[in-house]
């Protein structure tokens, strides 16, 4: 069971280790003074794990990576130990390492025309996988032009050699992308699919015929080429006549906001908000309709929330989801799965963060893929507030990111 009895001593201890370091410097993204000689970054964590299998639910232990950030949105792990988090509004910061009492370090990057509003800004990252010979990440973002919303955006840059700076090397590597003035439901998570193509969780905006519109990349996954941001190959609707339509891989969708690959297979699981009830975990099928369609098929204006997730009156063929939250909704978030032997029986689990509920649910999955079980680890049910980010690093480890606005934090999830 999840004793917090067990854990509450190393979580206690982390953090009061981290708070000493914090507390010598002034902050976690203090600068040395004229003259002064910087303190040496913490030795970046082994980058594979070699943690023995063991066997039972393990209790977990929470450290702290790194605090004083805002709405950290993703995190983005580099090959040299580093990583990468991106921040709603409208920041690139630098982790000197993955392990506890790393320094922050902004990254100078030309961000003026992100749309900071609501939901809408800087959000998903993903390292793309040659970045030790490109140095090259991609980002999802609200966009202005001359000061008026115009589309959510993927973005690529490339990462200056000493990781101060970051210049645009494609934009938009995929535009047009819809958006809500307000931000509601602007997506937008991508993720490095098993095949290496780029699957983009995308949100309606809060409009009630996108998610049905193949010709809106709104209520979508789209999958696509990371280099060219064509549609990758194998798309179901490569030989539409709209070229938005052959980026798709999904449709139907209200907000996604995790996509995430099941190690050892190709299937790939999603998470997204549900109105008031019935936030839902899904896996996706190429060319799915997943069944969310608040214009009641053009029937009725504005946004009808009332309609159910997956509407399978209206669609018999609706993919059904593998887990629903019922009521009240968790506003899940980030998605990743735990794998290796240090995980015990939670090995191959889905780790899903929670927005309203400030909670990590686990969900083991059973043979046919649904979700079979969900657990809360004491640790993480109510204790660091809103988790957004969730990702595995090189390490074995599970990062989460908060989101509560003020001095969020990058925190390091371990089995003890």
């Amino acid at each position: 069971m999840w004793g917090l009895s067990r854990v509450t001593g190393p979580v206690r201890a982390a953090l009061v280790g981290v708070a000493a370091i914090l507390g010598a410097t002034g902050c976690a993204t203090a600068e040395p003074t004229p003259g002064e000689a910087a303190a040496p970054p913490p030795p970046p964590v082994a980058l594979t794990s070699t943690a023995p299998a063991r066997t039972g639910v393990p209790e977990l232990q929470v450290e702290l990576v790194a605090g004083g950030l805002s709405h950290v949105w993703d995190i983005g792990f580099l090959p040299d130990g580093q990583a990468l988090v991106t921040q709603r509004d409208g920041r690139i910061a630098l982790l000197s390492g993955i392990g506890p009492g790393a320094t922050v370090r902004p990254v100078d990057a030309d961000l003026t025309d992100v749309h900071v509003r609501g939901e809408g800004g800087l959000m998903g990252m993903v390292v793309h996988p040659d970045f030790a010979q490109t140095r090259r990440f991609t980002t999802c973002q609200t966009h202005t032009q001359d000061g008026t919303p115009t589309d959510v955006r993927l973005v690529t840059w490339q990462l200056s050699a000493d990781g101060a700076s970051a210049t645009r090397v494609t934009d938009p590597l995929v535009g047009g992308l819809p958006i809500n003035s307000s931000g509601r439901h602007s997506g937008c998570r991508p993720t490095i699919g098993p095949d290496g193509a780029l699957l983009v969780g995308t949100g309606d905006t809060a409009r009630g015929a996108v998610s049905q519109d193949l010709n809106s990349l709104g209520g979508k996954v789209l999958r696509v080429d990371l280099e060219t941001g064509e549609p990758a190959p194998g798309n179901p609707f490569a030989d539409a006549q709209n070229p938005a339509q052959r980026l798709l891989w999904t449709y139907g969708h209200r907000n996604v906001q995790g996509v995430a690959v099941r190690p050892g297979t190709t299937d790939v699981y999603t998470v997204e908000h549900g109105p008031t009830v019935d936030d839902e975990v899904n896996v996706l099928r190429p060319g799915g309709n997943y069944g969310w369609d608040p214009s009641q098929g053009g029937r009725v204006g504005g946004y009808d929330e009332s309609v159910p997730m997956t509407d399978v009156e209206r669609f018999p063929d609706a993919v059904p989801a593998v887990w629903s939250s019922g009521s009240p909704v968790e506003a899940v978030s980030g998605a990743a799965f735990l794998s290796g032997g240090q995980w015990g029986d939670l090995d191959g689990a889905l780790a899903v963060g929670a927005l309203r509920g400030e909670k990590l649910l686990l969900m083991t999955l059973g043979p046919d893929g649904a979700v079979a079980n969900v657990t809360v680890p004491e640790p993480l049910d109510g204790t660091f507030g809103r988790l957004r980010a969730v990702r595995l690093g090189p390490d074995g480890a599970l990062y989460v990111s908060t989101s509560n606005g003020t001095d969020d934090q990058v925190l390091r999830v371990t089995p003890i």
